[in-house]
């Protein structure tokens, strides 16, 4: 039996079809459905459904669209939490919006800080709040793939969140920035950090390899997923593990505090 103190978090690496929600809802459904029972969390790569597609106006859906549908029936089959982003449209917007679903919540972040370089400003609004909640015993902050670049908007002041999750499509040619940055935003914010990326080429011919970690306060991988490799690995995390450390360790008593405009 699960400890309080546990939460065990499944990172889901796999190669998205491009623009094809169908197939991929379709092997999404048979992974969550296979690990029912053996985990509490499931993470999946940002735009899981369709590939980081600048397409918003086809692809997008209302909160109450197929897509969010599903991972609310699948959460509540398999008593788990399904996390991830998908295309949405809102009030004649579209967002990059994350999710984190659970049998009886539903949690929602839009993406603050568009990758402009891939014209995602042209496609999609940025958000304007940051998303903390609670989850288990652990709190935890959503974010998605850009964000990851910029500290600020991750600061972990005063130990507000204890999981950090960063759902993305980073390519394989700037993997070492991911790799260094997640373990940088563990090490800074005292916090689990866990981040899921796609492998497979996109529809714009980009490859990813994947990549997908979860890292402790310390900064040490605990995870092992394979790289290049379409993969689903089940971690178990320890928030005594991580309060022991940061009573020992406090640097977060020392850290400055920064304000977003």
């Amino acid at each position: 039996m699960q400890q309080d103190d546990k939460l065990r978090i499944t990172l889901v690496q796999f190669d998205i079809a491009w623009e094809d929600k169908q197939k991929n809802l379709n092997r999404i459904e048979s992974i969550v459905s296979g690990l029912a029972g053996q985990t509490n969390v499931i993470v999946l790569p940002e735009m899981f459904s369709t590939g980081f597609t600048m397409n918003s106006r086809n692809l997008a859906e209302p909160v109450n669209g197929k897509t969010i549908g599903q991972i609310k029936e699948w959460a509540v089959k398999s008593d788990v939490a399904i996390c991830g982003s998908y295309i949405a449209t809102d009030e004649g917007n579209y967002y990059n919006r994350g999710f984190f679903i659970t049998p009886d919540k539903e949690y929602y972040y839009d993406k603050r800080h568009l990758f402009r370089m891939g014209s995602e400003p042209e496609s999609f609004s940025a958000g304007k709040n940051r998303l903390i909640f609670e989850h288990k015993g652990f709190n935890i902050c959503l974010l998605i793939c850009y964000d990851l670049r910029f500290p600020v908007w991750a600061r972990n002041v005063d130990n507000e969140y204890d999981l950090l999750i960063y759902t993305a499509n980073w390519p394989a040619s700037r993997i070492k920035v991911w790799e260094t940055l997640l373990a940088a935003r563990a090490i800074e914010n005292m916090s689990y950090v866990c981040g899921v990326n796609r492998v497979g080429t996109d529809g714009n011919g980009l490859a990813h390899n994947g990549c997908s970690k979860l890292i402790n306060a310390r900064g040490e991988e605990i995870s092992s997923i394979g790289v290049n490799q379409e993969q689903a690995e089940t971690v178990e995390i320890s928030k005594i593990e991580l309060e022991t450390f940061r009573s020992k360790f406090p640097v977060w008593k020392d850290a400055d505090e920064f304000k977003v405009y």
